[in-house]
């Protein structure tokens, strides 16, 4: 079989196993020209301008939702789970900067993360993020040529597990946007919540971010997802948590970049997964181009 015939299997392959992902009537991934699919992303960039956030309802299959929720919940007791105290940049504090300095703002963190590496290749999570169609979807929606699969050997596609009284607090990301699909929808509250574009690289807008940390939530917007939603974010600038809920709640994060090689921190990687990696001890080496914290 020649190069190219392989690559035309693959590329069947990939699209059959779309179809029996994700919703092709509302989101025909398939068909660029389709005025849906110009109308899905044309609504999604308009979103992300507006504030950062693009909600995307529904994108996953009704019959496919209740298979991804038990998948998740097999996996779910593998879960690093643990309690902290983490600032929003996920740092040392400063001995220098006053006790109401954002930076010197520890809140409590205690929720569980499940690694790529332990996820099953056959979970229907774990080929949707690899789904090359799919990925060219998300960069149209982001305005970008390309995106690429997070480096991150544990953190490039996680399951968030949130049980009653656990707390993922003010928080940013690591890279500049995220993905993530809705599995699991708690009783009451486990609302997204967030500040859009509070911080811009070389201003991190302390004095805002700690009106928020204070408990003004003026400049905060709230956005409830329900199971099968597709939520981009930029949570690189814009400070967001998920507020006290009822209930249990699981998410999925898609960890995309906008270039190759993307590695979270050694202190960061080791409060939310418990270990690293050679890969993390590398990347630590090299300093973000954005100047950002965190």
């Amino acid at each position: 079989m020649s190069c190219a015939d392989t690559k035309h299997q693959d590329d069947m392959t990939e699209l059959e196993s779309l179809y029996q992902m994700v919703n092709m009537l509302d989101y025909p991934l398939d068909d660029k020209n389709s005025e849906i699919y110009k109308k899905a992303v044309l609504v999604c960039q308009q979103q992300l301008a507006n504030d950062g956030c693009a909600h995307l309802p529904n994108l996953i299959r009704e019959d496919k939702i209740e298979l991804i929720r038990e998948q998740s919940e097999a996996v779910s007791h593998l879960a690093n789970f643990h309690e902290n105290k983490v600032n929003p940049y996920a740092t040392e504090g400063n001995p220098e900067l006053s006790e109401s300095h954002p930076v010197n703002r520890f809140q409590t963190f205690s929720n569980g993360f499940v690694a790529k590496d332990l996820m099953p290749e056959s979970m229907i999570i774990k080929k949707l993020y690899a789904n090359t169609i799919f990925q060219s979807f998300i960069a149209d929606c982001l305005g970008k040529d390309k995106i690429y699969e997070y480096a991150d050997p544990i953190a490039g596609l996680v399951i968030n597990v949130n049980p009653e009284n656990t707390t993922l607090p003010w928080h940013y990301d690591t890279n500049e946007f995220i993905v993530s699909l809705m599995i699991l929808r708690p009783e009451e509250g486990g609302e997204f919540q967030y500040s859009p574009g509070i911080r811009q690289p070389g201003d991190e807008n302390y004095e805002e971010v700690q009106k928020i940390l204070d408990g003004d939530l003026t400049k905060v917007k709230s956005l409830t997802l329900n199971t099968g939603d597709l939520q981009l974010f930029m949570g690189r600038f814009s400070i967001h948590r998920v507020a006290p809920a009822k209930g249990k709640r699981l998410s999925t994060l898609f960890g995309y970049a906008e270039k190759p090689g993307m590695i979270g921190r050694i202190k960061r990687t080791k409060d939310v997964y418990g270990r690293v990696t050679d890969a993390h001890i590398e990347a630590e080496k090299q300093a973000r181009e954005d100047g950002l914290a965190g």
